[in-house]
């Protein structure tokens, strides 16, 4: 019975497999020869994979007092109303600045030599009738088992890399912390020869590090989760087909 639901098992994930693949080669077919479609605006708040961030208060601090026959209030930057992002809704431009490298060397190498042996020279008066019951026709007693295994790994890794990004993306506040710092949600996309540019950021923000031209660094974003890809004919030809990535994750080996 349990072979039956792996082989049912089996079955039903090979089929969706194959109809998956089968439907993204049907959308690819749809757009021969037409650049990419270019996703539709929509309100972030209403994405199926949006969810109100949760994050850590202080303590509500006291009320800053407000002088009303006074063009300077506690806390202000300017004379006139502050024009930086500051509400659900506002914009915020993001200076998206990437420069990483990595490099590592890994080596391992491992030894082991085994050697077991067993006898029987005496055993009770018993060692010469284990001969009747041991396999060979000339089994020693004093030389029942004998073993030796020898085991000699050795791996190389190395790993370099380097990625620099500069751009920036007008991200949109979705969210305003008890706190007041601001959850941002951005992406932009740009259509050059039939292959569309991807660049998506979301990210906490606090009001005090955006600068007085309504610009933040990517490097003052907490929680900050970049994306820069792309679709098109360029991406497709650089992805593996869909069958092998299939095989490369059943193969076992």
């Amino acid at each position: 019975m349990q072979q039956i639901n792996l082989r049912a098992l089996s079955t039903i994930l090979l089929a969706s497999t194959l109809l998956t693949g089968c439907n993204s080669l049907l959308n690819k077919l749809d757009n021969v020869n037409k650049p990419p479609p270019l996703a539709e605006i929509v309100n972030p708040q209403e994405k199926p994979t949006y969810q109100p961030m949760t994050w850590p208060m202080p303590e509500t601090p006291p009320p800053v007092k407000q002088y009303a026959n006074s063009l300077w209030q506690p806390g202000a930057r300017a004379f006139f109303r502050d024009g930086r992002a500051a509400r659900v809704g506002d914009i915020l431009r993001v200076n998206i600045k990437i420069n990483d490298k990595a490099q590592l060397d890994n080596e391992t190498e491992g030894k082991r030599t085994s050697i077991d042996s067993a006898t029987a020279p005496q055993l009770l008066g018993l060692q010469n009738k284990l001969i009747g019951f041991l396999p060979g026709a000339k089994a020693d007693p004093s030389n029942l088992l004998s073993t030796t295994g020898n085991l000699d790994t050795k791996g190389v890794g190395t790993v370099k890399r380097q990625e620099t990004i500069t751009t920036q993306v007008a991200a949109l506040v979705t969210q305003t912390l008890p706190n007041g710092n601001l959850v941002i949600d951005g992406k932009q996309e740009i259509g050059v020869n039939n292959e569309v540019r991807e660049v998506s950021i979301r990210g906490v923000v606090r009001p005090q590090d955006i600068n007085s031209d309504n610009t933040i660094d990517s490097t003052q974003i907490a929680e900050a989760r970049i994306v820069y890809g792309g679709r098109g004919q360029l991406t497709n030809v650089q992805q593996q087909r869909w069958g092998g990535q299939m095989v490369d994750i059943l193969s076992p080996f």
